[in-house]
């Protein structure tokens, strides 16, 4: 299960129904709540991130990261 840029992004904009490369950088506290609810869905799995991750996921590169890492470590 990997995630990338592309993948949140994508994600991000269907929160407001806005095209892709109308998505900002920064993430805000119900885009982030969107954004994990579409990774569990998408992936079949629960995620359990620590609130310093949570804390690091206020921007798409920080979510690539977060995400990505909690999939391949089986975090999730």
């Amino acid at each position: 299960m990997a995630i990338d840029r592309a993948d949140v992004i994508a994600m991000l904009a269907t929160y407001q129904g806005r095209p892709t490369d109308a998505s900002a950088e920064t993430i805000d506290s119900l885009e982030l709540v969107w954004l994990l609810h579409q990774v569990e869905q998408r992936h079949n799995v629960r995620l359990d991130l620590e609130d310093d991750e949570l804390m690091r996921m206020n921007t798409v590169d920080g979510a690539v990261a977060v995400l990505g890492a909690a999939l391949r470590n089986g975090r999730a």
